[in-house]
C-alpha cells in the first residue's frame, strides 16, 4: 500500500501479534483453577519493571484504583502506559513510575487538567505519544483480533495524528485515505469489574467500554472486582460473562475498589476526597504529602477504606441509590 502520510511519534509498543499469539499459547492456561489473591501478591507476581500496562475506563469511572496503589506501593519502575485513564494515569506518574506513555486525554471534566501530568511532560520527565480515545481502542480491538494493525478514519486531517505513531495509506480498493493503527499488546491489563467468580468469570454492569478487547490484548490480566461470586450464579447469566476465566491471572477482591471514582450502580464519586486530591495536585510538594497518607501510609487496601471512614462510604453508596 501507498504510504500517504506518518505520524512523528516513536511506536512505543511495536505489534509482533505472532509472538502474542504463541506466548498466550504457551502461558495461558484452560484449567479452571482458584486465581484469587490479594493487591500484593496479584502486583508482585504480574507487574514487572519495564512492562506495558494498560487500565480501563475513561476518567473516575470503575478505575482499579486498589491496584494502582499497590503498584505505587511497590515501586515498579520504568513502566510504560497506555494512558487513556485519569485517576491511575495521575498516581503513577506523580509517583515516578512511568516513562512513556500513549495518551489520549488526562483531564477533570470542568475541574480542569492534570497538573501532575503537565508537569512531568514540560520537564519532559514523561514521553508523550498522542492518540484519540477512539484510535486507541480500536488499537486493543485489533491486538483481540490478532492483526498487526487496524484500518480506520479517525484522526485524518488533525495534529494528533501528526503527534501520533500511525500511518496513512492510501486504500488498494478505493483510492481513499485511512488510517492503520497499530495493534496495542499489553504486558498486564488491569481491570475492575462489579462481580466475578474465583476462577476469572467477570461481569460488568453499565458501561462496558473496552474491557472486552483490552482483556483480549492483555499477555497478563488483572482483575480487581467489588464482589467474589458462585461460579453457579456466574452461569446463570452467561451472556453477562464480558471476560472468560482464561484470559485472567488475578482475581483480587476489593471493594469499593475504584474510590474516590465510581462504579456504576454501586456508589458515586466521592467529589468531596477528589477535590482535595486535586488541590494536593497543584504543587509536588502537596502531592507528594498526599501519597504518602493514602497510598504509602495505608499497606492494604482495607487499610485504606479504614483511613476513608465507613460512614463516608455507605454514604456514597445511598447517594447512587437515590439517583
Amino acid at each position: 500500500m501507498e504510504i500517504i502520510e506518518s505520524g512523528q511519534k516513536e511506536l512505543l509498543q511495536p505489534p509482533d501479534v505472532e509472538e502474542f499469539r504463541r506466548w498466550m499459547r504457551e502461558n495461558k492456561s484452560p484449567a479452571l483453577r482458584d486465581k484469587v489473591m490479594d493487591e500484593r501478591e496479584a502486583v508482585k507476581r504480574f507487574v514487572k519493571d519495564g512492562d506495558y500496562i494498560g487500565v480501563e475506563l475513561y476518567g473516575t469511572v470503575r478505575c482499579p484504583m486498589s491496584v494502582i496503589r499497590e503498584i505505587v506501593r511497590q515501586g515498579k519502575k520504568n513502566l510504560r502506559l497506555a494512558g487513556q485513564g485519569l485517576l491511575e494515569i495521575d498516581f503513577l506518574v506523580a509517583a515516578g513510575l512511568v516513562e512513556a506513555m500513549d495518551i489520549t486525554y488526562v483531564g477533570y471534566e470542568v475541574l480542569g487538567l492534570s497538573n501532575i501530568l503537565r508537569r512531568a511532560a514540560e520537564s519532559g520527565k514523561v514521553k508523550l505519544v498522542e492518540w484519540s480515545n477512539a484510535a486507541m481502542a480500536w488499537r486493543f480491538k485489533a491486538a483481540a483480533m490478532g492483526v498487526p494493525f487496524i484500518p480506520v478514519r479517525s484522526m485524518l486531517g488533525t495534529d494528533t495524528l501528526k503527534y501520533s505513531a500511525a500511518k496513512v495509506v492510501k486504500d488498494p480498493f478505493t483510492g481513499i485515505a485511512v488510517t492503520l493503527l497499530p495493534a496495542l499488546i499489553l504486558d498486564v491489563g488491569i481491570i475492575h469489574v462489579h462481580r466475578a467468580d474465583k476462577y476469572g468469570n467477570a461481569q460488568i454492569d453499565g458501561i462496558s467500554g473496552f474491557a472486552f478487547e483490552m482483556a483480549r490484548a492483555s499477555k497478563r490480566l488483572i482483575i480487581s472486582t467489588e464482589e467474589l461470586i458462585s461460579t453457579e450464579e456466574i452461569q446463570r447469566y452467561p451472556e453477562r460473562t464480558i471476560i472468560p476465566w482464561f484470559l485472567v491471572d488475578a482475581v483480587v477482591v476489593a471493594p469499593f475498589g475504584s474510590h474516590p471514582g465510581e462504579m456504576c450502580y454501586c456508589y458515586e464519586r466521592d467529589q468531596e476526597h477528589l477535590l482535595e486530591f486535586l488541590k494536593a495536585a497543584e504543587t509536588e510538594e502537596t502531592t507528594q504529602q498526599y501519597l504518602q497518607k493514602y497510598v504509602y501510609g495505608p499497606k492494604t487496601h482495607q487499610e485504606y477504606l479504614d483511613l476513608i471512614g465507613r460512614d463516608r462510604l455507605e454514604a456514597l453508596k445511598r447517594a447512587n441509590k437515590g439517583r
